[in-house]
């Protein structure tokens, strides 16, 4: 299972982005699969997640402003992030994963299957 995350950079305040996930090893149809960060010094958080049937989950920081969206005949997964805000900067990583979860343990680090190399995004003026 590889899953190698792109599209990472430098962006003003109100900036966007859009994150890929290029996935292999494994058919990306038949799994759920999402996106984790980690700012630095903080632990690593859920940021959303998309299901076999493409129905999409958001945390509260993420909803109206990430969008979160798979090509499964392309073996990739995207992550559009409008409005940055520097507290978004962290290294952003997709993931294998339930979505979102059981109650009480949504986007836990608990349901993560695997974990890909992540990419770098820093908003700042």
């Amino acid at each position: 299972v590889q899953l190698q995350a792109s599209g990472g950079g430098l962006v003003q305040p109100g900036g966007s982005l859009r994150l890929s996930c290029l996935t292999s090893g494994f058919t990306l149809e038949y799994y759920p699969v999402g996106w984790f960060r980690q700012a630095p010094g903080k632990e690593r958080e859920g940021v959303a997640c998309i299901t076999r049937d493409a129905s999409a989950h958001y945390v509260d920081s993420a909803k109206g402003r990430f969008t979160i969206s798979r090509d499964n005949g392309k073996n990739t997964l995207y992550l559009q992030m409008n409005n940055l805000k520097p507290e978004d900067t962290a290294v952003y990583y997709c993931v294998t994963t339930w979505c979102p979860g059981p109650e009480g343990e949504h986007f836990g680090l608990r349901g993560v299957g695997s974990w890909g190399r992540g990419t770098l995004v820093t908003v700042s003026s």
